[in-house]
C-alpha cells in the first residue's frame, strides 16, 4: 500500500478468515456479484494480531462497524483506528461494546505485533490532510436523532455530536470530525429521511458528497471525479458543481474542513 491509510482495524486472528470476515461485514451481494474490488487490504503481523487498512475516504467508519462485529467473534480485544481526523480515534472493542482509548495509534500497533503502513514516514500530521465528516440530514430534527441513534445502538454517546437544526436541515458534526454511521442510520431509521454525507479535506482538493436514503447511498458526487466507483454517480448537488458552492448549499461552513 503506498498511501497512508486512512483507518485500520487491529484484531486476532488469521489473515485469510480476517479477510473473509471484514469482506462480508463491509461489502454487500451486489457489491460482490459486481466484481467490486474490497475498500481494504489485510497485513499480517508479527504475532496474533493482522492489520486491516484502508485508504478509501469513503469507507471511513467501516473501521468500526468492523471491529464491532469481530469483537463478537474474538476473546481478545478488537482495536479500531480512525486516522483521517485529527484528533485520531482509538477505541477498543470487547463483545460488541466499545472503550476510547487515549493511546497513539502507531503506538498501539507497533506494541501488537503489526505496524501501520507508513508509520516511519508520516511523523508531520500537517501533510496528512486530515478529513472530516459532517452530514445535513433532511426530514429530522435535532431533538430526535439522538433518540433514534440511541435505539439503534450508534457506538458514540450523544454528546459526541453537535446536532443543528437549519432551514435546510439537520446538520451533524462532532468536535473529532467524525460522525461514523450517524448519517446512514438516521437516513435507514426515518422514511421521510434524506443524508446529505460529506467527507472533504482541508483545502477541499477532494471532496465526496453521498446521498442517503433508506441506509442506502442513491447518488454520490466526488470531486476530483471517481471513474472506478460502483456507486450510482451523481455531476451536481442542489443544483451546485463546485466544492465551495455545494457546502453553501447544504449549509456547511467551509471553515469546518481547514482546521488547522
Amino acid at each position: 500500500m503506498s498511501r497512508w491509510p486512512l483507518w485500520a482495524v487491529l484484531a486476532p486472528g488469521e489473515p485469510a478468515w480476517l479477510e473473509r470476515r471484514a469482506r462480508a461485514i463491509v461489502m454487500t451481494e451486489e457489491d460482490e456479484e459486481d466484481g467490486k474490488e474490497q475498500p481494504f487490504e489485510v497485513i499480517a503481523g508479527s504475532g496474533r494480531y493482522q492489520a486491516i487498512v484502508s485508504t478509501e475516504a469513503s469507507y471511513v467508519g467501516a473501521e468500526m462497524q468492523i471491529a464491532e462485529e469481530l469483537s463478537l467473534e474474538c476473546d481478545e480485544p478488537v482495536y479500531s483506528i480512525e486516522r483521517a481526523n485529527d484528533p485520531w480515534a482509538v477505541t477498543a472493542w470487547r463483545n460488541g461494546a466499545l472503550e476510547v482509548l487515549e493511546v497513539g495509534p502507531e503506538g498501539l500497533a507497533k506494541s501488537l505485533g503489526c505496524p501501520l503502513p507508513g508509520s516511519e514516514k508520516t511523523s508531520d500530521r500537517a501533510a496528512r490532510k486530515p478529513l472530516r465528516h459532517v452530514a445535513l440530514v433532511e426530514g429530522v430534527r435535532a431533538q430526535e436523532a439522538p433518540r433514534v441513534l440511541q435505539e439503534a445502538n450508534d457506538p458514540f454517546p450523544p454528546e459526541h455530536y453537535r446536532f443543528e437544526d437549519t432551514p435546510r436541515g439537520l446538520r451533524i458534526s462532532s468536535r473529532t470530525g467524525n460522525i461514523g454511521f450517524a448519517d446512514v442510520t438516521l437516513s435507514e431509521r426515518l422514511p421521510n429521511a434524506i443524508a446529505y454525507a460529506v467527507i472533504a479535506s482541508p483545502s477541499l482538493d477532494f471532496l465526496v458528497v453521498s446521498m442517503l436514503q433508506g441506509g442506502e447511498c442513491i447518488g454520490r458526487f466526488a470531486h476530483p471525479h471517481d471513474e472506478f466507483t460502483s456507486l450510482p454517480v451523481i455531476n451536481e448537488v442542489k443544483g451546485e458543481r463546485s466544492p465551495e458552492r455545494i457546502l453553501a448549499a447544504l449549509g456547511i461552513p467551509a471553515e469546518w474542513f481547514r482546521h488547522e
